[in-house]
């Protein structure tokens, strides 16, 4: 079977930083097409629209993993559990997390301006197959460059990279997110916070994404290996329609290289015993 992700990259790493994608994938399965009651263009809304760009654009040899199947067909960084009732049928009854109740599960179920998105429930064996072809291999091939990336270095970084509709408000326009502390030791925090501010750009940390299902997982920093969630507002490199690519898009690209060089500046002059910070 074909994975639905794309493997750039040495193995092992040349780099202790792994870039991970996980949102901005663009393609749709015949099958989800023939289940949708909104016109398709309603599920760009699901997107990291061209952030994929961004990486592989500000990537040097860093092993790079980024996801092709649509947000829409299954969300990576949703647990294997975060199965909606209201959807699937395969969905254990009981206590469902905030974004199950919103719609936005393993498979979505609606987005705020379109509504509900599917015109019939889903079968248990339909969301198993969607695990099985498509979160589970990109779970375990990001998993696997980690494990390499420590081994060669002493030390992982994983950079899991995203974009966020812009903040009412204009409060940040980059969100860093390490679970509060769990995903990464502070150290590699406070490197990508100091790039941000170099370039004036107003930041916030962990609010109001704190980082998913990918951080959770990977994120071990008792183990070595460190994770970061990187939100990027759209406006910033998108054009005023949030379409296609802006004037911004250099600025970002570079922004997001700058972090990359810092977090692995970091990381090479890390020694190991410290790396659990």
């Amino acid at each position: 079977m074909e994975p639905c992700f794309d493997l750039i990259g040495d193995t092992p790493p040349a780099s202790p930083i792994v870039l991970s994608v996980p949102h901005a994938g663009r393609e749709y399965p015949s099958t989800l097409h023939a289940a949708l009651r909104v016109p398709i263009t309603a599920l760009t809304a699901l997107e990291d629209r061209y952030v994929d760009k961004v990486a592989l654009a500000a990537r040097g040899d860093e092993t790079t993993i980024i996801q092709q199947a649509a947000r829409a067909w299954i969300d990576l960084n949703r647990a294997e559990h975060d199965r909606d009732p209201r959807l699937d049928d395969g969905a254990a009854a009981g206590h469902l997390s905030v974004k199950v109740r919103s719609g936005l599960g393993l498979v979505p179920r609606r987005t705020t301006a379109a509504g509900e998105l599917w015109c019939r429930r889903l079968g248990a064996d339909e969301v198993v197959a969607r695990i099985v072809s498509a979160h589970r291999p990109y779970h375990r091939a990001l998993g696997d460059a980690l494990v390499a990336a420590r081994a060669r270095f002493g030390v992982a970084v994983l950079l899991d990279i995203h974009s966020m509709p812009p903040i009412a408000g204009g409060r940040a326009r980059i969100v860093i997110g390490d679970r509060f502390g769990r995903a990464a030791a502070g150290r590699f925090v406070r490197r990508t916070e100091a790039v941000v501010a170099a370039t004036g750009l107003e930041q916030a940390l962990n609010a109001p994404y704190a980082g998913g299902h990918i951080l959770e997982r990977h994120g071990r920093p008792r183990d070595r290996v460190h994770a970061i969630q990187l939100e990027i507002d759209r406006s910033l490199y998108l054009d005023e329609r949030f379409d296609q690519l802006g004037s911004g898009f250099e600025r970002v690209v570079s922004l997001v290289r700058g972090i990359i060089d810092a977090l692995a500046e970091e990381a090479i002059g890390l020694p190991t015993t410290l790396a659990a910070e």
